[in-house]
């Protein structure tokens, strides 16, 4: 197939790329490179089938294609809030022109949805039919509310047109590739106890979160991705969930850091659970995670211990 991956030099779109090109498929790479690295992809570029393009999702792009996977839109709270405007305009017009893309081509397009949806829930674990519990006009709506309106923008384009949509709720992911200045948890904690700084913990620590590691999600993606017929929201991550205070204490003890852990104010609107009802993906997908939660992170602090800025 042809495939094309928005948001392909980001930190799950190249690995993305990566896996579909080992698979034979011919890729597109397309970023604008908000948030997105060029040395992410630059390894792919011997491939003969993979191809790179600039471009902003915001504007339609015409070309031919067999499938997408829509990842283009910045994941981390940090990058998000940072033009919040842009954020939301990539959710809701991105998914626009992509689904315009899709329907002109008849191609299958995969949203990368997020478990953000959900916003601060009130049940846990959340499932597919769990409505959530966002709040619209909070500094984390602009990302929130925009994969909200994406996921209806995706469902309304099947029911009218009949797109060959997939959409993947995927809750927190880490692993190589993570950029330095991601600003979520685990590259934090990592950066900071591989520097000998404090690890930042918010509020008092206890919030619940669950991790799944980078070549799970990938899997996970490219199952629903290919398999016929899921009309349906699937959550995509790991149900095995930690306090903030435990995953501190983890980093510290693999990274054998000398760095203390200190207590900031909790973030507006920051989810206190997290964890995901995978039993969808385990029916439909056969898909679980595979990946321990100290394997991976034993493998994502040796690829920062590695890539270290000098």
């Amino acid at each position: 197939m042809r495939i094309l991956v928005t948001g392909g030099a980001g930190f799950l779109g190249s690995h993305l790329c990566e896996e579909l090109l080992t698979l034979g498929h011919e890729v597109i790479s397309l970023d604008n490179y908000f948030t997105g690295d060029k040395k992410n992809i630059t390894h792919l570029l011997d491939y003969n089938n993979f191809e790179v393009i600039r471009h902003d999702v915001n504007f339609p792009i015409y070309i031919e294609v067999d499938g997408i996977f829509n990842l283009a839109c910045p994941a981390s709270p940090v990058m998000y809030q940072k033009d919040p405007v842009q954020t939301l305009k990539t959710s809701v017009s991105g998914s626009i022109n992509l689904l315009g893309l899709a329907k002109r081509t008849g191609s299958r397009i995969l949203q990368a949805s997020t478990s953000e949806i959900y916003g601060d829930p009130n049940v846990s674990p959340q499932s597919e039919s769990y409505w959530g519990n966002v709040n619209s006009i909070g500094p984390r709506a602009c990302y929130d509310e925009g994969k909200r309106a994406a996921e209806t923008l995706f469902f309304d384009y099947h029911r009218q047109y009949g797109v060959d949509i997939r959409v993947a709720r995927i809750f927190n992911t880490y692993g190589p590739k993570m950029s330095h200045d991601d600003g979520r948890v685990v590259s934090n904690f990592i950066n900071q106890a591989l520097t000998e700084h404090n690890l930042t913990v918010y509020g008092e620590g206890e919030q619940e979160r669950s991790f799944c590691y980078v070549d799970d999600l990938i899997r996970g993606l490219l199952k629903l991705f290919f398999t016929e017929e899921i009309y349906i929201p699937v959550n995509l991550g790991n149900p095995d969930t930690v306090t903030m205070n435990q995953l501190a204490s983890e980093i510290l003890n693999y990274t054998n850091s000398k760095s203390k852990i200190v207590f900031k104010p909790l973030p507006v609107d920051d989810p206190k659970k997290r964890k995901p009802d995978i039993s969808r993906a385990k029916k439909l997908l056969d898909w679980e995670p595979k990946i321990s939660r100290k394997e991976g992170l034993q493998k994502t602090i040796e690829y920062y211990r590695k890539s270290m800025p000098r």
